[in-house]
């Protein structure tokens, strides 16, 4: 497969913007979907706004994108937003069907709306989703965020074994990663330190170094589909 245009959602800022970067140094065109105001277009990237949970929005943004000589044929999934941090007893149903609608049902509408002209036309492609180290193991105050993360995790797999041979359907399961708003939640009071001191590279990772994990998965591991990728530092690795 050689790629030539790729859409990644959440792509203004954060890992989503990483990516896009590391997109445009591989030559292919990006169409960002972000739900903030679009910026000024550059050279290679249109910016459209779109909602991931209004199947409507996804689907109109994803014809103005696809041009008969330019259809995309890479995805990126990179929107999403925090969870609330609190007790189970304490969560709000509303919080937890607000991250499903935004990290599973627009992780889906995206994909199933990218997927259906490739599989129609029996062309191939790739997609890469973004779940969370939180979607491993049980996890205190994750009862909206790391459960989402783990319905993201298993609909990759599901995705990827329906859409095989033509879609590869990979995920990335971030450890924490040093984006805006991950450095909100420090600037807001949120001690760090535990978590670099329990994470056997001893630090947070860069979004630049995320997104190469995520280029890797989309663009070069040709013989992989259906796997999330922890990047996370060996967080995962480390005994309780």
């Amino acid at each position: 497969m050689v790629a030539h245009h790729a859409v990644v959602t959440g792509g203004a800022s954060g890992i989503g913007a990483a990516v896009v970067e590391r997109l445009l140094a591989r030559g292919l065109k990006v169409s960002v979907f972000d739900l903030g105001e679009p910026r000024a277009a550059r050279e290679g990237v249109d910016y459209y706004r779109v909602d991931v949970t209004d199947r409507q929005a996804v689907e109109s943004a994803l014809a103005q994108a696809s041009v008969p000589s330019s259809a995309p044929d890479v995805l990126v999934t990179s929107h999403g937003i925090r969870g609330s941090f609190v007790p189970a007893l304490e969560l709000d149903p509303e919080q937890l069907r607000r991250l499903f609608d935004v990290h599973v049902l627009g992780t889906f509408l995206v994909a199933s709306a990218f997927a259906r002209p490739l599989l129609a036309a029996g062309d191939s492609g790739s997609i890469v989703t973004i779940s969370s180290t939180t979607a491993y193991g049980g996890w205190h105050r994750q009862a909206d965020y790391g459960t989402a993360k783990a319905a993201v995790r298993q609909l990759t797999a599901n995705l990827a074994v329906e859409w095989a041979p033509l879609i590869r359907v990979t995920s990335v399961a971030p450890g924490h990663t040093r984006t805006p708003m991950v450095q909100d939640m420090i600037d807001n009071g949120y001690d760090i330190s535990a978590t670099e001191a329990r994470t056997p590279l001893g630090r947070l990772c860069t979004p630049d170094e995320m997104a190469r994990s995520i280029e890797h998965l989309a663009l070069d591991a040709t013989f992989v589909t259906g796997v999330c990728l922890p990047v996370d530092g060996g967080w995962t690795t480390v005994g309780k």
